[in-house]
């Protein structure tokens, strides 16, 4: 950038604040930075930089841009800025801001200010930066790490985005070993890429504060996610006030796939959201019961949830993406890892309102969601199952340590629901002998299997006096319980057949 001093002598690269204190300086055409002749540049070290009404390089008085030798750039033209206060993004020589007065141009071969996001990319106002800066830790930093959940909410998205970025200064609590895996994931880090990504894959991108952003992973804490990529058309918050996580084992058995299914179907019909993992046996099934059903899920992904894993099922977590959501921390394309399987689970926990584990043994993945619930005061079910089956024992563990156990979706319900929701009572049938009265059934009991009996016989078992037998005997005659034979009593056919299938019940 060339400059004049007002008698025609060029000064060379005013960026750079190369004039003298309290030297005039105005922009010569061809810059790509226009400022008219009425406006007023020092350009010294320590002094202030204006530019009035009109100019390329438009930032708000007091709100400048500071460039690495102190100079201070401000406008007095109304024009706004790109560059938010707290984002200090650094102007070097031969590198104009950005600017959003109507210009929007950058100096230098349109190189703009350094971001969070990347190198030459204009940081935008507010929320945008915010956003960019979120995507940007999106990549940089793993999914649940509470230290870096900590420098998020102490000092920023924004600032935590640029001290990577730039390296200086050194964010704290970290060794030099992570702090350098840090810096060389930030500097391939591209937020502008991801999102543009993401757009082609029909993803969209949450962050907190936003209206779609479930209130409830606030719990979380310092390991709440940054963000969260969103595929599907719901309106994930209103999805998750009432959701149910179905987990299990991989590698379920047939009763468990069962369950599961079966669950999850009822839960769809009394209009739950199911959500699970997307992963093999026991999440799989839930998902499919749910889809079958013409329910609501949602699978949360441990990577990209552009790229479907297990590759296995492609199909199924394509099919919920169009009936459901498919949600995940991770940017597009980022791979899964065993550790973020088990960081992933407490998403899952803190999304629902109850986790049901239905198989799962002693070393369960799911077990970790349980225990993410309980932790987070969400209940914790689960459904039991063979005592022999070491696929079992961790939900038989988990029902020891005071989960709930629940067999059908009702049951889940009557817990999770609101007030009001309850399952039925569970009771056998009502036998035809559950109609009389004690003493006649005392009378019926006394009663040989075989052959008949005579009214003293039968008073003396059930304990009674024969004149009491005999007004029992006629009456239970009248039900077709029993009959006359002479001077005996015996069993009818009937009675006989009623008493060995429902044998418990009389």
């Amino acid at each position: 950038m060339t400059a004049s001093d007002g008698t025609g002598t060029a000064i060379p690269d005013a960026t750079g604040a190369t004039a003298s204190e309290g030297t005039k300086v105005t922009a010569s055409d061809g810059t790509g930075i226009a400022i008219p002749d009425a406006t007023g540049v020092t350009a010294s070290q320590g002094t202030k930089v204006t530019a009035s009404g009109g100019s390329g390089l438009a930032a708000p008085g007091g709100a400048g841009t500071t460039a690495p030798d102190g100079v201070r750039t401000s406008a007095s033209g109304g024009a706004r800025p790109s560059v938010p206060d707290r984002a200090h993004p650094s102007v070097r020589s031969g590198a104009g801001a950005s600017t959003s007065g109507g210009a929007g141009a950058s100096a230098s071969g349109g190189a703009g200010a350094s971001a969070p996001g990347g190198a030459g990319v204009s940081v935008p106002d507010g929320a945008d930066s915010e956003r960019l800066a979120r995507v940007f830790l999106s990549r940089v930093v793993e999914p649940g790490d509470e230290t870096g959940g900590r420098w998020v909410r102490e000092l920023g998205a924004v600032a935590v985005a640029r001290r990577l970025r730039e390296g200086t200064p050194r964010l704290p609590g970290v060794s030099d070993k992570r702090w350098a895996g840090l810096r060389a994931r930030a500097e391939r880090a591209d937020p502008r890429r991801d999102l543009a990504a993401a757009r082609e894959a029909g993803v969209r991108f949450l962050c907190p504060g936003d209206t779609e952003w479930p209130a409830q992973l606030n719990d979380l804490g310092d390991a709440r996610p940054t963000g969260l990529w969103v595929r599907g058309r719901p309106h994930l918050r209103m999805w998750a006030l009432r959701s149910v996580a179905v987990v299990g084992a991989r590698a379920c058995t047939e009763y468990g796939a069962h369950m599961a299914a079966t669950l999850a179907a009822g839960l769809a019909e009394r209009g739950w959201v199911v959500v699970s993992g997307g992963a093999y046996g026991v999440d799989g099934a839930a998902h499919r019961g749910t889809l079958a059903g013409g329910g609501a899920t949602v699978a949360v992904l441990a990577c990209g949830v552009d790229r479907p894993y297990p590759r296995g099922h492609t199909e199924l977590i394509n099919r919920v993406a169009q009936q459901g959501l498919v949600i995940g921390e991770l940017p597009p394309g980022d791979h899964p890892t065993p550790s973020r399987f088990l960081v992933r689970n407490r998403v899952i926990a803190a999304l629902t309102r109850g986790t049901v584990v239905v198989e799962a043994a002693h070393r369960s993945g799911s077990l970790v969601t349980a225990r993410a619930a309980q932790r987070l005061g969400r209940h914790t079910m689960g459904v039991p199952g063979p005592a022999t089956s070491a696929l079992s024992a961790g939900v038989h563990e988990l029902l020891r340590g005071g989960a709930v156990l629940v067999t059908d979706a009702a049951e889940i319900v009557e817990l999770v629901g609101d007030m009001g929701e309850l399952a039925p009572d569970r009771r056998g049938p009502v036998l035809p002998c559950d109609l009389l009265d004690a003493d006649a059934r005392q009378v019926l009991a006394a009663l040989p299997g075989h052959g008949t009996a005579a009214p003293d016989d039968i008073a003396r078992d059930a304990r009674t006096t024969p004149d009491d037998v005999i007004a029992r005997l006629y009456e239970l005659r009248s039900l077709g319980y029993v009959e006359r034979h002479g001077e005996g009593w015996r069993l009818t056919r009937q009675a006989v057949i009623s008493a060995r299938a429902d044998r418990t019940g009389c």
